[in-house]
């Protein structure tokens, strides 16, 4: 077995390429932005990469690189079922209508005027979203008509940043007051400097435009519940909301006991997950009338210890697990079948 790993300090990679080294299971660093990636690839039984959301050249081409080696039969992590909806809210709102997953309601409009006929008789407030974004970025609370009205207007003329560098600095202002650390303190300033010069990766890409996505605001809520499963383990956390906002993603404010999370919820996150067909996946989850529903999905996540795990039989087991470390076994077992 030989096994190509991307590598990218930082991300999932660390701890793949630590459990090869641990466990003499022959590996080989590649390059997946190589054009000659392919070759690069012989005489490996698979491939590994965590590519990023943000990352403008991933974006390109990491999908169609992974169906063409699906088809030319290697495994590859994650996979075209773990990836192709990967940041794509609008490609979640159809897989989740599609296979009847208990989701919030949400709406995708593809023109204007239909948008704007839709918003005279629906109810306030609603939840907007670009398909794409992490940490809330791109999360506006819509409380009137004329709001909505005024995004409906700029989606189908200019377009929306598909980083909204205002909301990160307030984040950071946020952490900053509850933490005046300098490391802090540094990302505030570093905050003040992206409002104004734009790294390569949101130069490289296009403005969101041409579409505007709704979702059904959920009240009486202060945490959305993040569950993340890898094989037949199921990690938990709960998320809570910033101060008064309604957002949870992003806001760092996290509770690792898994006694405050309820059993039925973890049921759903492994029936979905059998569902999906995921390799790895993050479900994000909020009550509404006594229903966990669905909000989004993702095969990437950034938390890499948990104290413990739920098995498919629901059952608790204590010790600090490394989510990722799953993931390389669960890929190895996948090659050896």
């Amino acid at each position: 077995m030989n096994i190509a790993i991307h590598h990218r300090e930082g991300s999932f990679s660390d701890h793949w390429i630590n459990y090869c080294k641990r466990y003499n299971i022959p590996y080989k660093i590649v390059n997946c932005y190589d054009s000659n990636i392919i070759q690069q690839l012989k005489g490996c039984d698979g491939l590994m990469w965590h590519w990023p959301q943000w990352d403008s050249k991933s974006i390109l081409f990491a999908r169609q690189l992974t169906y063409s080696l699906e088809q030319a039969g290697k495994k590859v992590f994650p996979d075209s079922l773990t990836c192709w909806h990967f940041d794509d809210k609008l490609g979640q709102k159809y897989l989740f209508e599609a296979l009847g997953i208990n989701s919030i309601p949400t709406w995708i409009f593809y023109d204007k005027s239909t948008a704007i006929k839709w918003i005279k008789n629906t109810e306030f407030p609603k939840v907007f979203k670009l398909r794409g974004g992490a940490s809330s970025e791109n999360v506006i609370l819509v409380r009137t008509k004329a709001h909505a009205n005024k995004l409906i207007k700029k989606a189908f003329r200019r377009g929306f940043n598909i980083s909204n560098q205002r909301n990160i600095f307030y984040d950071r202002i946020s952490k900053f007051k509850k933490d005046r650390s300098l490391e802090n303190l540094i990302h505030v300033t570093k905050g003040i400097i992206r409002m104004f010069i734009k790294k390569y990766d949101e130069r490289m890409r296009c403005r969101d435009k041409g579409y505007i996505y709704f979702q059904d605001f959920v009240s009486g809520n202060n945490s959305d519940i993040r569950l993340v499963i890898v094989g037949n383990k199921c990690f938990g956390i709960l998320r809570y909301f910033r101060k008064n906002d309604f957002r949870a993603s992003g806001s760092g404010i996290k509770d690792y006991n898994h006694k405050l999370i309820s059993i039925d919820c973890v049921k759903a996150a492994f029936d979905t997950a059998k569902l999906l067909k995921m390799q790895s996946v993050a479900f994000d989850f909020i009550l509404q009338n006594n229903q966990y529903k669905l909000i989004e999905v993702s095969y990437a996540f950034v938390s890499y210890n948990f104290p413990g795990y739920w098995d498919s039989n629901l059952k608790w087991h204590d010790g600090q697990i490394c989510p990722q470390t799953a993931m390389i076994k669960d890929f190895i077992d996948q090659i050896k079948m």
